[in-house]
């Protein structure tokens, strides 16, 4: 690889490496399926919106250096990746590095995870070798990150683009995903919990009395 690429060249040279094995059939993309490919807005991180114009640009970055190649026959144009020999690693080490480029830095249990309908890994133990032999080449092609505040387990990234732009990990959903509360919905839940309140207090009153018919002690604290 003689330069860096670009991230929109990264995200099509992902796209196809990733396709390749999870639609076989629809293999080699053309324009229209790579464009959609790089513009997912699940299993992409960050989530971009390319034009044609844009990845027909970044096919003919890849092109000049032999990392993407296009496909002759048909009235339709398709492309594919020659992203193994282009970067001169393994197949293994190519899916974890197409995941890298799609998805951002990641843990080695969760690239083992993303990765699998590309390449299955016995364990994150070969995953993890993978990795620190594509960091340990040269030139390197992945990296270890320092672990993030608050983070379990530090995350991998890949150095095709250059060096990597440090970024906090994605929240889960739930959290700053989560569309915010608007008042009348607060309105509305503080509403629901004193009804609920009162249904409490009024089965609890039915209780003592049923008891007390019965002689039963109750713990009237409770």
């Amino acid at each position: 690889m003689a330069r860096a690429l670009t991230p929109l060249e990264a995200r099509v040279l992902g796209v196809l490496v990733e396709k390749q094995a999870t639609v076989p059939d629809t293999y080699p993309l053309s324009l229209n399926a790579l464009v959609a490919g790089c513009n997912q807005k699940t299993a992409r991180d960050p989530v971009i919106e390319a034009g044609d114009a844009d990845v027909l640009a970044a096919i003919d970055g890849l092109k000049s250096m032999s990392l993407v190649f296009e496909t002759s026959g048909g009235r339709v144009s398709k492309y594919e990746h020659n992203a193994a020999r282009g970067l001169n690693v393994p197949a293994p080490a190519a899916a974890l590095l197409a995941v890298l480029m799609l998805r951002g830095p990641q843990t080695a249990a969760e690239l083992r995870a993303n990765v699998e309908r590309i390449h299955r890994f016995a364990d994150i133990a070969a995953v993890e070798a993978v990795l620190s032999e594509l960091a340990d080449r040269y030139p390197p092609r992945a990296l270890l990150l320092p672990r993030a505040p608050g983070a379990r387990e530090p995350r991998w990234a890949h150095l095709l683009c250059g060096e990597v732009q440090m970024t906090a990990p994605r929240e889960p959903m739930g959290a700053s995903d989560a569309d915010p509360i608007s008042v009348g919905e607060l309105v509305a839940l503080k509403a629901e919990l004193a009804r609920q309140g009162s249904e409490l207090a009024e089965l609890r009153a039915l209780v003592q009395k049923m008891a007390a018919e019965l002689g039963i002690a109750t713990d009237t604290n409770a």
